[in-house]
């Protein structure tokens, strides 16, 4: 009886410390894990940046929406028209004058 008492006793020891490795792995991945507490901070911070590079990648959107409209084929504005040129072919009116800042 004594035998089979420490066999059962080691059993019930063996079982107890897995369920206490398996807890405490369970913790570490809830502090440690890729979505854990401590990540928590750093997932927070990558938030934060992009949202800042989201709200800069709109307003360029809105500035490109705006300049697609200013040259739409139907409606052109005129003074975005004679910028494009101006830029693109090189001309000026007669009347202007051009200055090169070196």
């Amino acid at each position: 009886m004594g035998n089979r008492g420490t066999i059962q006793l080691a059993s019930e020891r063996l079982s107890h410390g897995l369920a206490l490795f398996c807890l405490l792995a369970m913790g570490a991945w809830v502090l440690f894990g890729p979505s854990g507490l401590m990540a928590w901070s750093e997932n927070n911070r990558l938030l934060t940046e992009r949202q800042k590079e989201l709200q800069v990648l709109t307003a360029q959107r809105d500035e490109l929406k705006n300049r697609v409209a200013l040259v739409d084929p139907n409606h052109v504005d005129p003074d975005m028209a004679g910028q494009l040129l101006r830029a693109q072919l090189n001309v000026v009116h007669p009347d202007e004058m051009v200055m090169l800042l070196n």
